[in-house]
């Protein structure tokens, strides 16, 4: 059984309305990916044992990795957390009937911050990581997390174009399209692994895992590097 939470963004500011339009619905995975191109690297045991926990992905999307951890890791339950409507529509349309799988619309700072030790396991695949400020990020994911709970997410090693990361915590601007089409910009942060890691300590996790994966990219590919974090929450934290 499946639940819908909605603590609305602006739909008028959703820089996420056109992506996945293209998506042919609903399927099925039988692994987790971490990385880019979505077929190497570690898998599912990134997150650990989760039978009898509670997980949330930040940054869901369309939703098909949260389905795959609530239909079949042996989680008590899940939040798919979007702060898009069209991708959080996309992922209740596609998997509302998986049980224990919720879905919530919202920023997921604000969502972590009003959860407190709610959370046993907290991941990301390019998402809320990757497009939320992590000073505050962090922090709100510290707060949500039990004692010893755990944040696995893989982000960006360098820039697409092939730049490399920054050197502080500093977002870059990159380009988007607004729902009525209009060019837009949205933030994203692209750090250097040993600044999230100075990041992770300073707001209360342990890194437990620090890994980069390179795929060299098939024809018409580029080649994309994936940083690969995890995580536990410090005790006393």
């Amino acid at each position: 059984m499946s639940a819908v939470t909605s603590t609305s963004p602006a739909t008028g500011s959703d820089r996420w309305h056109h992506y996945g339009t293209s998506s042919h619905g609903r399927h099925s995975i039988s692994c987790l990916h971490w990385d880019w191109y979505q077929r190497i690297g570690p898998g599912d045991e990134l997150l650990g044992d989760l039978t009898g926990r509670t997980v949330a992905e930040l940054g869901a999307g369309a939703g098909h990795q949260a389905a795959y951890v609530a239909a079949e890791l042996g989680a008590a339950r899940v939040t798919a957390i979007d702060s898009s409507a069209a991708q959080h529509t996309r992922s209740r349309d596609f998997y509302g009937d998986v049980c224990g799988l919720e879905f919530v619309h919202s920023d997921a700072v604000g969502y972590l911050q009003t959860h407190p030790g709610s959370l046993d396991v907290a991941y990301s695949i390019f998402g809320a990581l990757d497009f939320s400020d992590p000073q505050s990020l962090l922090p709100a994911a510290a707060m949500a997390l039990r004692p010893g709970g755990t944040l696995v997410f893989s982000t960006l090693a360098h820039y697409r174009t092939g730049a490399p990361p920054e050197t502080e915590c500093r977002p870059a601007d990159i380009p988007t399209r607004m729902p009525d089409g209009s060019p837009g910009t949205m933030q994203r942060w692209v750090l250097n692994s040993s600044v999230w890691k100075e990041l992770l300590d300073e707001y209360g996790f342990d890194a437990m895992h620090c890994h980069t994966v390179r795929d060299p990219g098939r024809e018409g590919e580029a080649p994309v590097a994936t940083t690969l974090l995890r995580a536990r929450k410090k005790h006393g934290s």
